[in-house]
């Protein structure tokens, strides 16, 4: 194993076990698993299909030093944007689609931004993870976009339901995970 696929792999490694860790400080909600379940596992079997077809294992590119480089520099910012989005949340995070107990609206610091910073986050350091080890990468993060958008769209019409003078106003003033774009 080289030594950049070293450092990705702790890095994933680090922020799934600071999520983990910081899940427990969240405040009580429900997730409709059985509403959702359908996405989840359609979800889940393509990643065990493709995982099973060696797609994710590939390494169809040779590493250059700036593409590595490039690639750890997205990273970084990716999982530090999606940290600084969950640390301001505080205790209203919740796993995806999970309706809360008293949920606040938050439209500061990174939701600013982007109304679902975590997952642009995770999406940009799963760019630079691709850009740096091998473009096949490139499946698990639009897997995950596909996940990512279905579940921001489910979130938001809860958000909707919950606050419906102010939601609506801050949809149309901000974009859902690209600054200006998307």
């Amino acid at each position: 194993m080289r030594v950049v696929e070293i450092v990705f792999a702790v890095g994933w490694a680090a922020f799934w076990l600071y999520w983990i860790v910081a899940a427990f400080s969240m405040k009580r909600g429900r997730v409709p698993w059985s509403r959702e379940l359908g996405i989840r596992a359609v979800i889940a079997v393509v990643a065990i299909l493709l995982i099973r077809a060696g797609a994710l294992r590939g390494h169809d590119l040779t590493t250059d030093a700036w593409r590595a480089g490039l690639g750890l520099a997205l990273f970084a910012l990716g999982l530090a944007f999606a940290i600084w989005a969950r640390m301001h949340l505080g205790r209203n995070w919740g796993t995806p689609m999970t309706q809360k107990v008293d949920p606040e609206l938050v439209t500061s610091g990174p939701y600013h931004l982007v109304r679902h910073p975590i997952y642009s986050g995770i999406l940009i350091a799963g760019v630079g993870t691709a850009l740096a080890l091998s473009w096949m990468w490139l499946t698990a993060v639009v897997l995950a976009g596909i996940y990512f958008v279905y579940s921001a769209t489910v979130e938001e019409r809860y958000m909707t339901e919950q606050f419906p003078d102010t939601y609506p106003v801050y949809k149309r003033s901000t974009k859902m995970l690209v600054p200006l774009i998307f």
